[in-house]
C-alpha cells in the first residue's frame, strides 16, 4: 500500500473528515485491522486564511511547496492539498515535488462524467466560485458551471469563514444555503458540488432532494484508490 501525503490544517475542522474518510476507504477495500498510511503536515490555518483574504497568493504558494516537500520526505507518495480553495496553487505546489497531486476538481469531475451530470452548481469560498482556478478545470472536462449571485456567493463565503472553519453549525445558515441550492437548481442545475471542504458539516443528502458531490469524500476515494491500486 502507498503512502498518501496531506496537506492540511485550512481548516484542521475538515482534515479530520479527511483522516477519517481515507482510513474507513482502507478499512472497506482491505478488512481486517488495515488503516491507511499517511504523512500529513497541518499548516496555520490563520496565516493562510490572512493571505488569501490580502490576495498574496504567491507567499501561500510557498509556504504550501514547502509543507508539500516535508512530506515528500517523509515517504508520501502522492499529494493531497485537503481545501478546494487552495488548489488554486496547485500547479506551484505539485512542480515543487515529485510525487504526483491528485487535483481534487479532477477526481471531481471524474464522478460528474460517470454520473453524466452536465450541468452542476458550486458552492465554496468567493475565490472558488468566482475564479477561474476550478470552474475551468471543470468546464474543460465537458461540465458547465452555474455559481450564486454576487449575494448569495458573500453569504456562501461568509458562512464558511464565520462558522464553518471554527466548527459552527447553524441551522438558519443551513436554511440560507438550503435557498441557494433551490436558485442554482431553478437556473438548471443538475446536482451541487460542495466545492469547500466544510460545507458537508451543513449540507447533507438528508436536507436536500438534489444529488450533492461532496469533495472531501471524493478526494479522499481518490487518494485510497491510488495507495491501493497503484
Amino acid at each position: 500500500m502507498k503512502t498518501i501525503g496531506l496537506l492540511g490544517g485550512m481548516s484542521w475542522e475538515s482534515t479530520t473528515n479527511y483522516y477519517k474518510a481515507i482510513n474507513e476507504g482502507v478499512k472497506s477495500e482491505l478488512g481486517g485491522f488495515h488503516s491507511a498510511k499517511i504523512a500529513m503536515y497541518s499548516v496555520d490555518f490563520a496565516e493562510i486564511a490572512a493571505l488569501q483574504h490580502n490576495g498574496d497568493w504567491q507567499q501561500a504558494a510557498t509556504i504550501l511547496s514547502q509543507a508539500a516537500q516535508a512530506v515528500e520526505s517523509a515517504g508520501a507518495d502522492c499529494l493531497l492539498i485537503c481545501t478546494n480553495t487552495m488548489h488554486k496553487v496547485a500547479d506551484d505546489v505539485a512542480s515543487s515535488v515529485s510525487i504526483p497531486l491528485i487535483h481534487i476538481a479532477d477526481a471531481t469531475a471524474i464522478e460528474l462524467n460517470q454520473d453524466e451530470r452536465r450541468v452542476v452548481g458550486l458552492l465554496g469560498t468567493t475565490f472558488t466560485m468566482e475564479q477561474s482556478f476550478y470552474k475551468e478545470r471543470l468546464e474543460a472536462k465537458g461540465i458547465k458551471v452555474l455559481v450564486p449571485n454576487g449575494v448569495q456567493r458573500k453569504l456562501v463565503h461568509d458562512i464558511i469563514y464565520r462558522e464553518l472553519v471554527l466548527g459552527e453549525v447553524k441551522m438558519n445558515s443551513r436554511q440560507d444555503y438550503l435557498e441557494v441550492i433551490a436558485d442554482l437548481r431553478e437556473q438548471g442545475a443538475e446536482a451541487i458540488i460542495l466545492g469547500c471542504t466544510e460545507i458537508a458539516m451543513l449540507i447533507n443528502e438528508e436536507v436536500t432532494q438534489i444529488p450533492l458531490y461532496d469533495t472531501t469524500q471524493i478526494h479522499s476515494a481518490a487518494a485510497v484508490k491510488f495507495a491501493i491500486d497503484s
